[in-house]
């Protein structure tokens, strides 16, 4: 795999391309992986690093089917949760992932694939996820590229 560590100007290239991640002074991000794989994000400062992975909502589709313990985490706010969300989700909106862990991921090593509406706020979420100290947050876009069922 190659890695590439990005400041600068191509801090900007991957704001541009990923969605809005709000950077501290001092902080570097390296992104690990890419086309043929899945990708993790290092989010590095004066604290320890946030890590996330950000895999296709299709590779996020296939590791739903397997059996395992995970928790898929729906960032939208709640009416447009209620509208229509992958099955088995839980909806925890964006907005009040903050400076504690919310009450309802409550185990920090456990696999939490995150999802919003077209990929913006999910990468916020996993970026605040893994500066919690979540340690196996998955970033999976959004439902728009969900095929699947619609649970109401």
């Amino acid at each position: 795999m190659k890695k590439r560590t990005i400041t600068g100007v191509l801090a900007a290239v991957l704001l541009i391309t990923a969605g809005t991640v709000v950077f501290k002074k001092n902080q570097s991000v390296s992104i690990i992986g890419g086309a043929d794989g899945p990708t993790t994000i290092f989010i590095t400062g004066k604290q320890e690093a946030a890590v996330y992975q950000s895999i296709s909502m299709e590779e996020a589709q296939a590791a739903f089917e397997l059996d395992g313990s995970y928790v898929i985490l729906d960032v939208r706010r709640a009416d447009e949760y209620a509208e229509g969300h992958i099955p088995g989700a839980i909806n925890i909106a964006n907005e009040d992932i903050q400076d504690k862990e919310p009450d309802e991921l409550p185990v920090k090593d456990q696999i939490i694939y995150v999802y919003c509406r077209s990929g913006r706020r999910s990468v916020e979420a996993a970026t605040k996820l893994a500066a919690l100290g979540y340690t196996n947050v998955i970033e999976c876009g959004g439902i728009l590229d969900w095929t699947g069922d619609i649970e109401k």
